[in-house]
């Protein structure tokens, strides 16, 4: 976008004095000039996966942003310093995008620069570079470098529909685990597991056979060589008992 001699000049002076006022109204005027600049350069990045309309609005920030930290009296021109600004910030906004999960800007940053480091470490010690020598080349603790490595697997995702390595068909949704019903129990027994110990050993052993090997009461009768109704006594006394114990607790 070009503005003519004369309307050039006419910015360089509202920029003189927005510097020295600081005038909401003349940073207004200034902003609203130039988003021609901030849409021209957001288009310049379309086709990339992100709205049109989203990208505009990364580039009008970054055009604020210039607005606000431009100082005319460097003598460089606003339209330079403004689109190194907004391109700056178009990519931040395809950097941040680009991970699945939110990892903190200081793990990316120092993620995207290790992986040009390992390259050249790489080249220059013809071997893979061990952990403390590439904290020792970023001049970070090998802490920090362990855990940017472990941040760049949420850079990108796969698709639930991809296929399965080396599988003729099926995706990776077909390979989830369903829900173990039985896990909703674990928690029960282990509250439980103190209390029980505490019974005598046959009503223990009536116990575990009814609900741990599912055996019924006649099965659990033959067994241990006892009437059915004595099982049934002796089970309904012990579940008495851990469940007053149980409510106690």
């Amino acid at each position: 976008m070009a503005f003519d001699a004369e309307r050039r000049q006419e910015l360089r002076e509202k920029f003189n004095e927005f510097a020295a006022s600081r005038s909401p109204q003349t940073r207004a005027e200034l902003i609203e000039a130039h988003l021609g600049l901030a849409e021209y350069l957001a288009r310049r990045f379309a086709n990339r996966g992100e709205p049109l309309d989203d990208l505009v609005q990364v580039a009008a920030t970054g055009l604020i942003k210039a607005v606000d930290r431009f100082e005319p009296e460097r003598g460089l021109e606003f339209s330079t310093y403004a689109t190194h600004t907004i391109v700056g910030e178009l990519k931040r906004h395809f950097r941040d995008k680009g991970w699945a999960v939110r990892v903190p800007r200081r793990m990316q940053e120092l993620h995207l620069r290790l992986s040009t480091l390992v390259s050249t470490l790489n080249q220059n010690l013809g071997r893979s570079p061990t952990v403390a020598e590439i904290a020792t080349a970023a001049g970070v603790s090998e802490e920090e470098v362990l855990e940017a490595l472990e941040a760049g697997q949420a850079y990108r995702f796969t698709s639930l529909d991809a296929p399965v390595p080396g599988e003729e068909a099926g995706s990776l949704v077909t390979t989830l685990g369903d829900d173990d019903e039985q896990m909703t129990d674990v928690e029960h027994r282990v509250a439980l597991s103190p209390l029980i110990q505490k019974l005598p050993p046959r009503q223990q052993k009536i116990l575990h056979l009814r609900f741990f090997e599912g055996l019924t009461q006649s099965e659990i009768a033959s067994r241990l060589e006892i009437s059915q109704m004595h099982v049934s006594r002796l089970l309904a006394r012990s579940l008495a008992v851990l469940r007053e114990a149980a409510e106690e607790d």
